[in-house]
């Protein structure tokens, strides 16, 4: 037998770990029920297809396991572990010989959990923001528990192996959440976690685009909500390691816009501190990150300030063509406001350029 072939068998053999997080937003999902909708969706019809989708991941191996996350206004909690008895919660459904054990288990925890949930925020006078952040940490908490237990108990490789998390959104983004979003990129990229996306209702997601492409993952937005349940099955029911053998939908832009520090808005054109990255809306003095003198406004001879276009992938190449070929600015006299100029500054002379 040839190696390709082999190693295509040992991928096939390998188990795979879904945390699958649910935006839980009741205003959002009135809005999509909408009959005035080109395709609606009410959250009953999408319930029913998200359990179907999860059957069909416990079903393609015994060894598959599952954790379902709910994104709820103001928090976020866990629904459903495939580790966790049924009967342990109280939620071991009646015995019942036409139907598989394993598949009633998560209809019956999956629906009763988010109709608990749902029933405790029903008197909000006003909805909180999703706590989308939450529940992608949770889940990401819950992938390193699985590949690093505690000391003195043995890895079990049927839960570890191949992890990734799925998100299906409803919610559009909150600018707040930049800085969180990414750390939890970063967190997945190191833990080798692919997270998928699937925009269900709603505008695009800037940050869940950027979250699916730096670790891997497809992001698809739904056009026809009415072919849901087909886009999960078809895009996002094989796992990771049988992706580069398929033809799996992924994302041909890529939205690479961030969020400013100083208000929190989703910015084209920003401006980046040198020392700390940190981005700005407008050019400022000193930054509020790091504190580092930006620009002197008595000489308004601006250092260290980086002018970026996030509209795509960053180019380094270009940005050090754009730096070799700038003209130099000699300073006047080696001083600044009558004062030497500090190492750091001399270290790092001001540019700008514009990236397309």
């Amino acid at each position: 037998m040839s190696a390709g072939k082999c190693e295509t068998i040992n991928i096939m053999d390998g188990s795979s770990h879904l945390s699958l997080i649910v935006d839980l937003s009741p205003s959002q999902w009135h809005l999509s029920a909408q009959s005035t909708n080109t395709h609606p969706l009410s959250f009953q019809t999408f319930l029913s297809h998200v359990l179907t989708f999860l059957n069909s991941h416990i079903a393609a191996k015994h060894e598959n396991t599952l954790a379902v996350f709910g994104a709820l206004p103001g928090k976020s909690t866990m629904l459903y572990s495939s580790l966790d008895a049924g009967s342990a919660n109280g939620n071991d459904p009646p015995a019942d010989a036409n139907s598989y054990r394993p598949f009633k288990l998560v209809n019956s925890v999956v629906a009763n959990s988010i109709q608990k949930e749902l029933d405790l925020i029903d008197g909000l006078t006003e909805e909180p923001p999703v706590a989308l952040v939450g529940a992608l940490t949770k889940a990401l908490c819950f992938i390193n528990r699985l590949a690093h237990p505690p000391s003195g108990t043995v890895a079990d490789e049927t839960t570890s192996a191949d992890p990734r998390i799925l998100i299906l959104s409803v919610s559009p983004d909150l600018s707040a959440s930049y800085i969180p979003v990414m750390n939890s990129i970063f967190s997945a990229q190191k833990l080798k976690v692919t997270i998928d996306v699937c925009k269900v209702f709603g505008e695009e997601t800037v940050f869940l685009q950027q979250a699916a492409h730096l670790t891997g993952g497809s992001y698809i937005f739904l056009e026809r909500r009415d072919a849901f349940l087909q886009y999960l099955m078809m895009s996002f029911l094989p796992p990771p390691s049988l992706r580069h053998i398929m033809a799996v939908p992924r994302q041909d832009k890529v939205d690479f816009r961030a969020a400013c520090f100083c208000h929190k808005n989703i910015v084209d054109i920003g401006f980046v501190c040198s020392v700390c990255l940190s981005i700005f809306c407008s050019p400022v003095p000193v930054c509020s990150t790091c504190r580092y003198v930006i620009a002197d406004m008595r000489t308004s001879q601006s250092r260290l300030v980086i002018f970026l276009c996030f509209r795509t992938k960053f180019p380094m190449k270009t940005l050090q063509r754009l730096n070799a070929s700038r003209p130099s600015i000699p300073p006047a006299n080696g001083t600044s406001n009558g004062a030497p100029r500090p190492p750091s500054a001399r270290a790092n002379p001001g540019m700008s350029a514009s990236l397309r």
